[in-house]
């Protein structure tokens, strides 16, 4: 029956240049679609349109090349729709992939494998009535739905490399009249020549997929290969990624204001979401000894150790000064008790003194918002102390030590801090020698864009506001947000709400950020929602209804 043409009910002359016309029309649809879901769908849609089936499925050829799997599975009489775009997906425990071996052997007896397996077609008038096919499936199918499956059209998807990646399978042709009929010979040619242009069409769009799929993975070692170098810089990536697409999510879903108007199609969400991703590439280049500068005196290793020996040294000195005045007073005959407390009273003094300023200096180490003039005055007058290590005579700070502990806020020098500020031009650099497509062009300008600010005062370029575009702007805020609260920032304690919020509306007054994103995160609840997924209980400190900047 497989071979068999059947010539019952030819097309016109005029019907066959209306179908030649909708599989032009549906192959440039075809060709256009990357959407795998959608495309298949539209296969069938079309299929059962044009050859006024009533029922229709597709499968498509596993990954190991062993069974056919349901993709779609359809029925008008019926109001039957499961896979593609429909709510109701494939359940494989009641939609059984169809082996295309049994025993060993080609499965020939179940029609769809029979088709996969010899990449001809079949086409069958009355499944009731066929030789040589197993039917028991859709007879049992009948029985449960009080349906009648009668004639039948089977087509192999060959793509343009002539492998067979799937099947579709279309059931009673119907009449004008609405009565099931046989496929003709002129629809099964049909057919066939859809199902190619199906198979081209499915194959473009997993590779486009996979090609995705392959970069995104390629995204994904890199943020990896960051997190070997610094634990908390690939969270961080991971975050403003999260928060850029919520923000962008929230303007896509305004429908008041000035986002109203705004809408990102899914191919800019892609590129947003890539920029964001690979925003801090550039980071793969920075020394982890200052990315994870968590003390001013850090390098290596925190140096406040070797500061801390020094002061060791100082009061074994101070101690051995000590004891030296109790002998020689002892010696003297002069060793009263008055005499020797006055020794004892001025080494604890010392030893007091020693730790206070030591004390200080390891305070002044951690880092902060302000240094005040008065604590750099004090660090240069503990510097002038000396003590002496294996003959050689050292101040309690090196000038190195006491420069890096006057810096005013944080933990970083200029110097480190220029290194830290090139990671961004060493991203754009990166990012614009990767040859993205056209609509990704933009990834390299977003990702630079994310340290720049509105008052033009921003790296690495120095862009003003009008040359700031909105997705640049938007990752900026995220960039932000994420920075003051993190958790895992080896400097210093994450920020509360109340006190990032603060820094937010601090950097809209100063002119560095967009205030209408800040508004719009606030106030869409997508700030709270970020906060109860990715924060700290202790770090929120505003009830719901509270935030405001």
């Amino acid at each position: 029956m497989a071979a068999e043409r059947l010539e019952g009910n030819p097309m016109t002359e005029q019907e066959q240049k209306a179908q030649v016309d909708n599989l032009i029309r549906i192959g440039i649809a075809l060709s256009s679609e990357r959407n795998i879901d959608v495309l298949l769908e539209m296969i069938v849609d079309e299929s059962q349109r044009f050859t006024r089936a009533d029922g229709g499925t597709l499968y498509t050829v596993s990954d190991d090349g062993k069974y056919l799997n349901y993709k779609i599975a359809q029925n008008d009489t019926l109001k039957i729709r499961v896979g593609g775009t429909s709510p109701v997906a494939v359940d494989e425990a009641v939609l059984k992939p169809i082996p295309l071996t049994v025993e060993g052997q080609a499965n020939l007896s179940n029609v769809s494998a029979y088709a996969a397996n010899t990449g001809k077609p079949a086409n069958i008038p009355d499944v009731y009535e066929a030789k040589g096919f197993d039917f028991t499936g859709p007879r049992g199918f009948d029985a449960a739905m009080s349906y009648r499956t009668q004639s039948m059209l089977v087509v192999p998807m060959r793509n343009h490399e002539d492998d067979i990646i799937g099947v579709l399978q279309l059931i009673n042709a119907q009449d004008a009249q609405g009565d099931t009929i046989p496929f003709s010979a002129d629809y099964e040619d049909m057919v066939i020549s859809l199902a190619s242009q199906a198979a081209v069409g499915i194959t473009n769009a997993r590779l486009i997929h996979d090609l995705e799929a392959l970069f995104d993975a390629f995204i994904q070692s890199i943020a990896s290969a960051i997190e070997e170098k610094t634990a908390y810089t690939a969270g961080h990536v991971s975050r403003v990624a999260d928060l850029t697409l919520r923000i962008a999510e929230e303007i896509n879903r305004a429908e008041t204001g000035i986002w109203k108007d705004i809408r990102f199609t899914p191919d800019e969400l892609k590129e947003l979401r890539l920029a964001a991703w690979m925003h801090d590439v550039g980071k793969i280049t920075t020394p982890e000894y200052v990315v994870d500068k968590s003390t001013k005196l850090e390098t290596i290793y925190d140096r406040i150790g070797t500061v801390r020996t020094r002061y060791e040294v100082l009061k074994r000195d101070a101690e051995i000064a000590a004891l030296k005045k109790k002998n020689a007073l002892l010696a003297s005959g002069e060793g009263h008790s008055d005499e020797m407390a006055a020794v004892d009273a001025a080494f604890q003094d010392e030893l007091k003194g020693l730790q206070e300023d030591l004390d200080f200096v390891v305070q002044c180490n951690t880092g902060g918002e302000y240094m005040a003039d008065e604590y750099i005055e004090r660090l240069q007058k503990i510097t002038e102390r000396t003590c002496e290590v294996d003959g050689e005579r050292l101040t309690c700070l090196s000038e190195d030590e006491l420069f890096n502990l006057c810096i005013r806020k944080g933990t970083l020098t200029d110097d480190e801090r220029r290194v830290i500020n090139n990671h961004v031009a060493v991203s754009m650099k990166m990012l614009s020698q990767l040859p993205f497509s056209k609509k990704m062009r933009r990834v390299p300008e977003f990702a630079g864009g994310h340290h720049e600010m509105l008052n033009g005062k921003g790296y690495p370029r120095g862009l003003s506001a009008e040359d700031l575009p909105l997705q640049a702007r938007i990752m900026a805020v995220a960039d932000i947000f994420e920075a003051v609260t993190a958790a895992d920032r080896p400097y210093r304690k994450p920020n509360p709400l109340t006190k990032a919020l603060g820094i937010l509306g601090n950097t809209v007054k100063f002119g560095e950020l967009d205030g209408r994103i800040v508004d719009l995160f606030v106030q869409s609840g997508a700030l709270m929602k970020y906060a109860r997924e990715a924060l700290r209980p202790e770090q929120i400190d505003i009830a719901e209804g509270e935030v405001g900047i």
